[in-house]
Parts: C-alpha cells; structure tokens; sequence
C-alpha cells in the first residue's frame, strides 16, 4: 500500500479524496491536515467516514474516522495538496524536498509563466523553479508525463470541461481563432468558506454571471489549448481569442460548458459535416477511461458524484460553428477525482482504480 497524505482535508476537494480513497486498493491515507479542526478526529468533524466503505472494508472506515487531524502531515509517499494558492507552493516545496510526490489541486502550478501567475493571482510565485518540474494534470493530454513526474498541477474544474471540449477541434485545424464559452457551476466550485453570494437564501432560484472581468481558469485554458494547436501544427497569428464567461447555478455540484468556435472550410471550401465532427471526437478520445462523446446535449445529472466527462458536438449549419457541450462533476473529474486518476498514473495504476462509480441518479 501506497502511504498517503492530504493537506487542508476539511475542504470540499479533501473530503471528496476521503470518499473515494476509501475504497482504494493501493492507497491509504495515513496522514490529514487541517488547522481549523488540529487535534480533532476525522469522524469527529465527518461522521459520515464512518460509512464511506461496507463490508471487508469496515476496517479502512474505521482507520480514516479514527485518524487525527494534524496541522502538519506526517512523511507519505504521496500528498494531495488542497491548500488555497500560495500556502500550497510552499507546502509542496517541502514536502518534495523529503521525497514526497505531489498532487497540488491549487493554481499554484498550473501556469508555466510565473508573471502570468502574479497578473491573475496577485501574489509572486513562492517556488517559480518548480514551474518546469510540474506537469499538467491532464492524462488525457500528458500521460506520458505524468506517469515519471514527482509534481502534477492538477487542473482547474472549467479548464478541465473546456480544453476536453476544445481540444479536438484545435488539434485538427477545425476552427478559428475566435472561440466563446459560457460555462455553468454549482455552488460547491466556490469552496466550503462563507462567502454572501453562496448563502442558500442568495443563490437559490437565482442564476448570476461572475468574473466577467477574467476567470482565473481563463490563462490556463488558453495555455493548454495554444500548445495542443502548436503540437498539432495548427499555428493561429496573435494566439486564440477566448471569451469565457462562467455562471453560478443553483445546484451543489456540476459545470456545464458551452463551447462556440466558428468552423473553417476544408481546401473545397466545405464546412464539416455534424456527423463527422462527431466522429472526430469519437476519434480523438477512443480509449479513453473517462471522456465519453455522447449522442445527445448531457445533463450535469448525467455526471454527479463520477469521474466521467460527458461531451456532445454538433455544428450550427446556418451559422457555421461548432458548439460543443460539455459536462462533469466539479468536485470529480473537476477536482478530487482527477487528481486521484493522477495520482494513479504516477504510480503505474490503473487510472479507474477508486473511480469506477458512475454517476448518482437522480
């Protein structure tokens, strides 16, 4: 069993790892943090642990409700990191200082520039070094990569939506530079902290567009969507274009991403047809675990509580664009669940391991 630990656990990111490292059957968590809940025990602050795992696995639901939260981790051969940006730099230098390989679910790795970094997140890199160590952590992308790093950059849940959505298309020379994206997420993608805008009384029967300004996802997905083109020999003069403008729906969890590109014309000057855009996508994910290109629009429903992405393409003949939908659990294939599919990558797992649950419905 792989030793493992998980920094800032009373998140919402460090509690959904808890769920599904429950029933994992290589990693244990052997060490949590948490400085508002030091000193306490898991179930004390989570009661529900102790029903996380049934049958032969009783014992592992008593060992993660029985452990002690701890305001600094113990030595682990792996740590999920679910700091906020900044404190989780520094947490991650010194935990790969003792030879502890690391998943970081904030930002703090994310951007390979560390200006970028500052203009968005306000705060000079602590560790700009790391910058080149870290690898993004999107299998669907850098499998290879992930599979030798000792640091993943876990991705951002919308990024994750977006550049799965918009990957295809860049890669193959389908659309232009101009892209649009409006985004939808449940409440849970602001954090567990108190803020008024996610009171149940303000964001019930309510929808609301935010960060109209930039969304922090905004530099990544840009990032990785200009790499994918370039690797794929797709070159777009001053880069992409992206407007993305993300939306607070009155769910717990869920984002649903539209995605608009306008289509370019094939050397006949002919737009792709809705059919063989769909079996592009197909295609470009055949094989792949946890990215599935669906016959009809998704429903967040459709992805609650799983690993999965659901993704629907479909072209706009008579304005000549790509729309492509795209949907996943924030907190799954957004967050925890990603980051434990990487953190199965880099051990030589099998990516499904702790993941093969489908969706909750309804």
């Amino acid at each position: 069993m792989v030793s493992v630990s998980i920094l800032n656990v009373t998140s919402y990111t460090g509690l959904e790892l808890l769920r599904l490292l429950a029933n994992h059957p290589h990693f244990r968590v052997t060490s949590v943090t948490g400085r508002s809940a030091a000193g306490q025990r898991l179930g004390q602050v989570f009661p529900q642990l102790y029903a996380l795992a049934g049958g032969a696995c009783q014992e592992e639901a008593r060992h993660l409700a029985e452990l002690e939260i701890m305001e600094e981790p113990e030595a682990t051969e792996l740590a999920f990191v679910c700091l906020p940006h900044a404190a989780a730099a520094e947490a991650v230098q010194a935990l790969l200082q003792r030879g502890t390989r690391v998943v970081d679910l904030s930002a703090d790795f994310r951007l390979r520039n560390p200006s970028l970094y500052q203009e968005w997140y306000k705060h000079t890199h602590p560790a700009p070094a790391l910058l080149e160590q870290a690898v993004y952590g999107l299998c669907e992308r850098y499998r290879e990569r992930i599979r030798t790093t000792a640091l993943v950059a876990n991705p951002g849940c919308y990024a994750t939506a977006i550049i799965l959505a918009l990957l295809p298309a860049l890669s193959a020379g389908l659309v232009s530079r101009d892209l649009i994206v409006d985004a939808k997420s449940g409440v849970s993608g602001a954090g567990r902290g108190l803020r008024l805008d996610t009171h149940y009384a303000e964001a019930n029967e309510d929808l609301s567009a935010y960060s109209l300004g930039g969304h922090r996802h905004w530099p990544e997905i840009v990032q990785e969507l200009e790499t994918a083109a370039r690797a794929a020999g797709q070159t777009y003069e001053s880069g992409l274009r992206l407007t993305f403008v993300p939306h607070l729906t009155p769910m717990t969890r869920g984002i649903l991403a539209t995605c608009y590109a306008e289509l370019q014309p094939d050397g006949s000057g002919r737009l792709p047809t809705s059919s063989q855009v769909q079996a592009l996508y197909r295609d470009y994910y055949a094989g792949e675990p946890f990215v599935h290109v669906v016959d009809q629009p998704p429903h967040t429903k459709w992805t609650y509580g799983s690993n999965h992405c659901l993704l629907y393409a479909t072209v706009d003949e008579r304005s000549g664009r790509l729309l492509v939908l795209s949907c996943l659990d924030n907190l799954v294939k957004g967050a925890s669940g990603q980051a434990l599919q990487n953190a199965n990558c880099m051990f030589g797992f099998d990516e499904r391991c702790g993941l093969q649950g489908g969706a909750i419905y309804p």
